[in-house]
């Protein structure tokens, strides 16, 4: 038994680290625009024709809270926009 209690914690904090991430962390390949993102409510009507596909497209404003988020988009085929990354940052004085 005093062997068996360690092994079982040490599963539970292995287990724990392997979660994934909250969506608004890191990169996802299913990352929904929110109020203030470049592609809420549909694609930007004009189109970026003179930049490369594949050009990394940084966006930051604050939402609807006042937290900074940062958006990174890449330039498809087509010319659409897709979103790779969010970034939201906390402010620890201010959110609760």
């Amino acid at each position: 038994m005093k062997t068996a209690l360690p092994a079982i914690c040490a599963g539970l904090l292995l287990a724990a680290c392997a979660s994934t991430a909250p969506p608004s962390v890191g990169y996802s390949r299913n990352l929904e625009p929110i109020p203030g993102s470049i592609t809420y409510g549909g694609q930007p009507r004009t189109r970026l024709t003179k930049a490369p596909v594949g050009s990394i497209v940084p966006h930051r404003f604050r939402d609807s809270f006042g937290r900074q988020v940062s958006e990174t988009y890449v330039i498809e085929p087509d010319r659409s926009l897709r979103l790779i990354s969010r970034r939201i940052d906390y402010d620890l004085m201010t959110d609760r």
